[in-house]
């Protein structure tokens, strides 16, 4: 993995020092994703910059990638993986191309110069990359089909600026961090999730997942190249099922190749207990022997209670699956006070508020295992794909027309000041993003109204709540320089899922039936059998003591920028009330881990980005 950062301007010659300089600033900015080695690319028209992470073929695959075609020449710069590489590979060198290194980034420029903007439908991995070619005078960007990796741009006058993260096209001098009324309404009625293509920042956008855009000096053009297709499903249980299982392991086959050590994230549960179990049995066949890694927090055996959202610990299925399969486990446990500690470098690893401690706690795991291997595997998606979470089970949630992860709750904005809950009409707001996603979602004709109900949750969830969880893994995983892989994102495996009706989804009355299903000769049953349980968080008391009054004094601080936005009377009256509770019962927020306590802590996290990016508001 690495991170990229690109300028191309039809009126200036970025060929002077002044352009080099600028680029070298944004560049600098992505050295935790790329932290072995650090390349720039000029002309005329376009400066490519890139920072590299070494995951395969160190000699290989140095970027910016220069190679020539006729009397044409083509420059790449590329963050991600290809998983298909070996068999473009074979594709191309059978229409008469040759190859200087084994990396993946030779085979993806290759693959362009072959099929131009027709590669991108071949390739099965993670990536967002540019290329330049010499001769139309024209850039390419593209991005993986779901968003794995990021890529977000702006247009200052005749300057086109694009980078992997928001913090490289902030530190280049044409870009202000000014923050629009919309931009505001991301932040306090979306947050921490963003709608698909928002930048936050005012004139940033993201480019779409499965999107390319093509530029030059006469035009811009911004399409898909890829989209979930609704038809009939034609296959029985038994083919539906077998067909899972080897999609799954063939994901996940691919996805160990590396020529730095490999992991994976081990919970317990069935999405990383599946993954651990065909990686460990693919390490078993060379002699290896898998390492795993799991979190937990100090004295959370003491604080944990059973609720909907988290039935049981980890700890004891962890101990189970890795005796079961022979893996060489690590168990990484945080004190409060790092949590706390690192909810601004968790910010800083997003540009924006997030998830809080659930970010945090991320970023220091992450940090752990980068102490023992370079790549990980991680079971994100699977409740997206195979309709893990709650609502997709529970009717008054499917029959609710909002966001089910954001529920539409009084309190919900009653934090916000008056005059910018007038400016942003959060209700109203978070009620057009979801009808406009609702209006995307493919339709199949004359299928049963729930399912067709069912479909528009999964839509969601994969446009929506997942986009969220792949940011902030991202995020936090290459803040510290480790390459998280998630192979229940393989396109091919969310292709086939997204058309499987639901009673075979929910296989047995069972959340993930249907994977549970899937997976019947590999896990033990007990594992199998097992209820979701999520992410874990921290359930200790310090915890929440430590957000409040943390919060409390910013509310005191009359230079706290948060106050200009929030109702400080109301604010301090809830905080008054949950202290006054010694068992204050968990309030939903956002999804099932942010409760009160993480809702504290994201406002921590939005007065820190106002004051250290130095967000204007306009």
């Amino acid at each position: 993995m690495c991170g990229i950062a690109g300028w191309f301007d039809s009126e200036r010659d970025l060929t002077n020092e002044g352009a080099a300089r600028e680029l070298q600033k944004m560049v600098r900015t992505l050295t935790h994703r790329g932290p072995d080695a650090s390349a720039q690319w000029l002309s005329t028209r376009t400066a490519l910059g890139h920072r590299r992470l070494i995951v395969v073929d160190p000699a290989g695959g140095a970027q910016p990638m220069v190679r020539k075609q006729g009397d044409n020449e083509f420059v790449i710069i590329y963050n991600g993986e290809l998983y298909n590489t070996p068999e473009l590979r074979l594709e191309l060198i059978d229409a008469g191309y040759t190859f200087q290194s084994h990396s993946d980034t030779e085979v993806l420029l290759n693959a362009f110069i072959h099929w131009g903007s027709r590669s991108v439908e071949k390739l099965n991995g993670i990536f967002a990359f540019a290329v330049w070619d010499v001769k139309k005078q024209s850039l390419f960007l593209a991005r993986d089909r779901f968003g794995v990796k990021p890529l977000f741009y702006t247009k200052q006058g005749s300057a086109f600026l694009f980078a992997s993260e928001l913090k490289a096209l902030l530190a280049h001098d044409l870009v202000e961090p000014a923050v629009d009324v919309e931009g505001l309404a991301e932040v306090f009625a979306i947050g921490p999730a963003r709608t698909p293509g928002h930048g936050v920042f005012r004139g940033i956008k993201e480019l779409k997942p499965g999107y390319m855009l093509e530029l030059n000096e006469q035009s811009e053009r911004i399409r898909p190249y890829w989209q979930l297709i609704s038809q009939p499903h034609e296959d029985d249980l038994d083919r539906t099922t077998d067909k899972v299982a080897h999609l799954l392991e063939d994901a996940v086959t691919r996805q160990l190749v590396a020529d730095v050590p490999v992991c994976t994230f081990l919970s317990g549960g069935l999405d990383s207990s599946a993954l651990t179990a065909f990686a460990a049995r693919k390490y078993q066949q060379e002699g290896e022997v898998l390492h795993t890694f799991s979190i937990d927090y100090s004295e959370n055996d003491r604080y944990f209670k059973p609720g909907d959202f988290q039935p049981d610990s980890d700890r004891p299925w962890i101990e189970r699956v890795s005796q079961h399969f022979g893996t060489e486990h690590h168990y990484v446990t945080l004190e409060i006070n790092e949590l706390t500690e690192s909810l601004y470098d968790a910010m800083r690893g997003r540009d924006l508020p997030g998830m809080a401690d659930v970010d945090s706690s991320l970023l220091l795991f992450c940090k752990e295992i980068k102490k023992e291997a370079t790549v990980g595997l991680s079971g994100e998606c699977a409740d997206e794909v195979f309709g893990g979470y709650p609502w997709f089970h529970r009717k008054d949630i499917l029959e609710s027309h909002q966001f089910p992860w954001s529920p539409l709750q009084s309190e919900r904005f009653s934090f916000l000041s008056a005059s910018l809950r007038n400016d942003i009409k959060p209700e109203n707001y978070l009620s057009r993003r979801y009808w406009e996603s609702i209006e995307e979602v493919p339709k199949l004709i004359g299928e049963d109204p729930m399912e067709a109900r069912r479909r528009e949750i999964s839509y969601l969830n994969i446009q929506w709540f997942m986009a969220n969880l792949l940011d902030r893994k991202d995020r936090m995983s290459m803040a510290t320089g480790l390459e998280v892989r998630v192979p229940f994102c393989d396109h091919r495996l969310v292709e086939y899922a997204w058309n499987i009706p639901w009673h075979m989804k929910a296989h047995n009355g069972r959340e993930k039936g249907l994977l549970r299903r899937a997976l019947t000769n590999l896990l033990p049953e007990d594992v199998i059998e097992r209820k979701k349980s999520p992410y874990p968080k921290t359930h200790h008391p310090a915890y929440r003591q430590a957000v409040m009054t943390q919060l409390r004094e910013v509310l005191h601080d009359n230079s706290s920028p948060l106050l200009n936005l929030v109702d400080r009377s109301y604010l301090l009256s809830l905080l008054h009330s949950e202290a006054s509770q010694k068992d204050a019962p968990e309030r939903p927020w956002f999804g099932q881990l942010m409760t009160l306590p993480q809702f504290f802590a994201y406002l921590l996290q939005v007065n820190m980005w106002l004051r250290e990016y130095g967000v204007k508001i306009c």
